[in-house]
């Protein structure tokens, strides 16, 4: 039996990491001075931390329809992406595994987060973000190459 990936589990998720990931460059592009206090780096971590969410939520969702792609943690979605070709591997453990690492910064160390590093992150690897999205774009647009469907 063919595995469905559900198209609202992905579509409007997608949708939302490209709206985090504007306003992730505004911010990214302010000057350090202002971006490390107040509103734009309390808003950068908001942002960063919804569009990994959404990430790892799209992720979880393919693997769980995947032959051995059932994971829970953050870094074993990041990598088994890689594993079963729904990114490529160097991708996954160039981008995605750190993302991961990232994410639970954001959640679990936030009080420690150095702005000037989240801002680097920002300006840097944003593109990763948007890299990922064609990647599952691609599958959207051809769920046979992984024995799925959309519905």
């Amino acid at each position: 039996m063919t595995q469905s990936l559900e198209r609202e589990a992905l579509l409007p998720r997608m949708n939302g990491i490209r709206k985090n990931i504007a306003k992730l460059r505004e911010l990214a592009a302010l000057p350090q001075e202002q971006f490390k206090i107040g509103d734009p780096f309390d808003l950068a971590q908001h942002h960063l931390r919804l569009a990994l969410e959404g990430i790892f939520h799209i992720g979880s969702h393919i693997l769980s329809r995947l032959p051995g792609g059932r994971t829970v943690e953050y870094r074993e979605i990041a990598s088994k992406l890689g594993e079963l070709g729904v990114v490529p591997r160097e991708f996954s453990e160039r981008a995605l595994v750190p993302m991961a690492k990232l994410r639970n910064l954001l959640v679990h160390q936030y009080a420690d987060l150095d702005p000037i590093r989240i801002q680097t992150v920002l300006q840097i690897h944003l593109g990763d973000v948007e890299t990922f999205l064609s990647y599952i774009r691609e599958l959207i647009d051809h769920p046979e190459k992984f024995g799925l469907q959309i519905t």
